[in-house]
């Protein structure tokens, strides 16, 4: 399986609701170093896994509609705890939609997966792994 990670960073503000949270139950930010790895089986016709700019402009973008918000006030978020886990999947399932509308170019087509890691820290991150 071939791969290439393309990496971006996001400071969101935003609080989560249940005692198992405890004081981060009050609002605070959190910043992400942002790792979106695309894989493949076999390479493109150009010898690559993607096109590492393309990847590069589409995880800024789908970083940016993310980036310096408040979560809280969101819609699309309304009742949700927005978790390291969940958000990893919101850009992951947001960067699959990019790449089926074609906007990493037609060689991401034949992409098999995507992983979405999101580093709280130099001690801890999660991530979301999907098929494409």
């Amino acid at each position: 399986m071939f791969s290439i990670t393309v990496r971006d960073h996001l400071m969101i503000a935003h609080s989560f609701r249940g005692e198992v949270f405890g004081p981060a139950q009050r609002l605070h930010g959190a910043t992400f170093l942002v790792d979106a790895t695309f894989r493949r089986a076999e390479l493109d016709a150009d010898n690559i896994v993607v096109d590492i700019g393309l990847a590069t402009q589409q995880l800024n973008a789908v970083v940016g509609e993310l980036n310096y918000r408040n979560l809280d006030e969101e819609p699309a978020f309304a009742g949700t705890n927005t978790s390291t886990e969940f958000l990893a999947k919101v850009i992951a399932d947001r960067l699959a939609d990019r790449v089926a509308a074609g906007a990493l170019g037609e060689g991401a087509l034949g992409l098999s997966g995507l992983t979405v890691t999101l580093h709280e820290s130099h001690i801890a991150w999660a991530s979301y792994e999907r098929d494409l």
